[in-house]
């Protein structure tokens, strides 16, 4: 089988020949540049300077040998940025800073710093529903957001794997706690709601014209349209289940509904970290068709009963090897029994795209993203 042909059947909750990987197709499923660095000289490929592809998260783009070494099954890409926005660096003694093209101001520490974290956010003095109103959003369907998307998707097809088109900001919940700071975002759920709505509303209209546009100049050639908020903590969701089903949920289905309109045949990946467990049922019937991460190590997210109950209707796309301890601590011993485990829970039946938990991280060694693949080699074969 290809690979796209691969993640279509186990989508479609059939076993193809063998569990489908994914690394690097999504900026959900991806590698630290510290990590690929290391894993790059352990394959025994060329040293080469990694693409930094996600600022933020300071991700790698993974090469096209990579995606061969390790014979990979999908591919993705994201929007760029729009011509009016330039990525500029600043710096002091102690970090180094940048703007995005939202207004959202991020910055690393110089020493020790792995991650752009949040600085200063671009309406934390926002009062009223005027003040979102008046704020200058960028252009989500600008022409310049699309060179070059159908030339690499087309390569995406003809290499056999499945492509997946990524979204043109992060959900409505994380840009809120970025545009209004996490304390004010939270109260403003609970105190000043139609401020929260009107951020919400802007963001949803937002992603509603970037799929439009998106998927009538490429639609064809998209098999999975990637999405994603971040609802849960270590032990339950960050903000109530009646709060997220009143401002989020009717908001999902509007999304999601929109993008299927525009493309019936492509699946909705959805992912948010954390224990999501109460809120899957509502992400099953607002149209979430596949789970990432399946945070493992976080409550009430067991492998094994998830595909028990959501089994049926989710294709869960990662949770193959835990990434808070396993994965960077564990022994290569205990990487391999951890991916037999999960695969043994999530992958009969199909509706199982292996992928670890979130991101691999700066300080995972590469004897262990190594264990973890023939691991998968090994036991996700199904005939």
């Amino acid at each position: 089988m290809t690979g796209r042909e691969r993640i279509l059947t186990t989508i479609r909750h059939r076993e193809p020949d063998r569990v489908p990987f994914d690394l690097g197709s999504t900026p959900v499923t991806g590698i630290h540049h510290i990590a690929y660095r290391k894993l790059r000289k352990a394959l025994g490929l060329p040293e080469k300077e990694p693409t930094i592809w996600h600022m933020m998260q300071q991700l790698a783009w993974v090469d096209d040998d990579v995606h061969e070494a390790l014979k990979t099954d999908a591919k993705g890409a994201r929007p760029k940025a729009p011509s009016s926005w330039r990525l500029e660096f600043t710096e002091d003694a102690g970090y180094v800073y940048y703007t995005d093209e939202w207004g959202i101001v991020r910055r690393r520490q110089k020493e020790g710093g792995y991650y752009f974290d949040l600085y200063s956010s671009p309406l934390a003095n926002a009062e009223t529903v005027a003040d979102v109103e008046r704020f200058p959003f960028p252009d989500p369907v600008e022409d310049a957001r699309f060179d070059g998307l159908r030339d690499f998707a087309e390569k995406v097809r003809n290499e056999g794997r499945a492509f997946v088109l990524g979204g043109i900001s992060a959900g409505m919940l994380e840009m809120g706690l970025w545009f209004r700071g996490f304390e004010n975002f939270f109260c403003d759920l609970h105190e000043n709601r139609s401020l929260a709505e009107a951020i919400c509303d802007k963001i949803l209209e937002l992603k509603m014209r970037y799929w439009e546009k998106a998927l009538s100049l490429l639609g064809d050639l998209v098999d999975v349209v990637q999405e994603g908020d971040d609802y849960g903590g270590q032990q339950g969701l960050l903000i109530s289940p009646q709060i997220w089903r009143e401002v989020f949920k009717p908001r999902l289905r509007q999304l999601f509904s929109h993008i299927k309109r525009c493309a019936p045949h492509v699946f909705v990946f959805f992912h948010s970290c954390g224990s999501i467990y109460e809120i899957i049922p509502d992400l099953i019937e607002v149209g979430v068709d596949i789970l990432n991460p399946v945070q493992v190590a976080a409550a009430n997210m067991d492998t094994k009963r998830l595909k028990r109950e959501f089994g049926d209707c989710l294709t869960f796309w990662g949770g193959g090897v835990d990434t808070q301890r396993v994965l960077p601590r564990g022994t290569p011993e205990q990487v391999r029994e951890e991916v037999k485990r999960r695969i043994e829970d999530l992958a009969p039946g199909g509706g199982f795209v292996f992928a670890t938990v979130h991101n691999i991280q700066a300080d995972v060694p590469p004897e262990n993203i190594l264990a973890m693949w023939e691991a998968v080699q090994e036991f996700g074969r199904y005939w």
